[in-house]
């Protein structure tokens, strides 16, 4: 089964990260930071929420609806239009009223604001969203099966960073007391995908 890090990584590269450096102000190195932060945030949290009461169904309900894979076959396209909104919309989800927070911590790792970091997590999210509902459909998966499958993906991860073992299945709440911090995201490391995003 291919893994939504395998999908994004062959898809997103320099010329991603030129593209996205460029809308929010910042160079290519600082962006591919950024983006090398912000998708494993996005499955830890969409991981996090599949594995609570009803989340899977409804993460379902949102992929069948919006997110059929389409969004990466022109990123380029996507990159440089108006799609901001919708990941403004699926950030609300994922996050809730914790998005500033979070925001706040992966701009202190990656050397940029809370703004940037916004803009370029709602850039990342409609792909990350594609993505999952590419590999959902090809692998006709159920909500059980979903969830399965991000909770694969938090493994893989690790697999593929040693240095980050341990990290992304606590990366939402690592001093386990329920809530997700600033504090908690930034103590993680992240940094583990930036060797994919440096592709050309």
């Amino acid at each position: 089964m291919p893994t939504i890090l395998d999908l994004l990584t062959d898809r997103l590269g320099a010329d991603s990260a030129r593209q996205i450096g460029s809308k929010v102000g910042s160079d290519e190195q600082t962006a591919s930071r950024a983006m090398s932060q912000a998708i494993p945030v996005l499955l830890a949290a969409l991981a996090r929420n599949s594995s609570q009461r009803g989340g899977a169904e409804a993460l379902m309900n949102a992929l069948d609806r919006d997110h059929d894979g389409s969004a990466l076959d022109d990123i380029s396209g996507l990159l440089g239009g108006s799609g901001e909104g919708a990941g403004d919309a699926i950030l609300g989800h994922i996050f809730g009223d914790k998005r500033p927070r979070v925001e706040s911590a992966v701009g202190r790792t990656a050397g940029l604001d809370a703004r940037q970091v916004g803009q370029i997590m709602a850039m990342l999210a409609p792909l990350v969203m594609g993505a999952l509902g590419k590999v959902k459909r090809q692998e006709h998966l159920d909500a059980k099966g979903l969830s399965g499958l991000l909770q694969g993906e938090l493994q893989e991860s690790r697999t593929r960073s040693p240095a980050s073992l341990g990290l992304l299945g606590s990366i939402l709440d690592s001093d386990r007391d329920g809530d997700v911090d600033a504090g908690d995201v930034a103590r993680t490391g992240f940094g583990f995908l930036g060797k994919f995003f440096g592709k050309r």
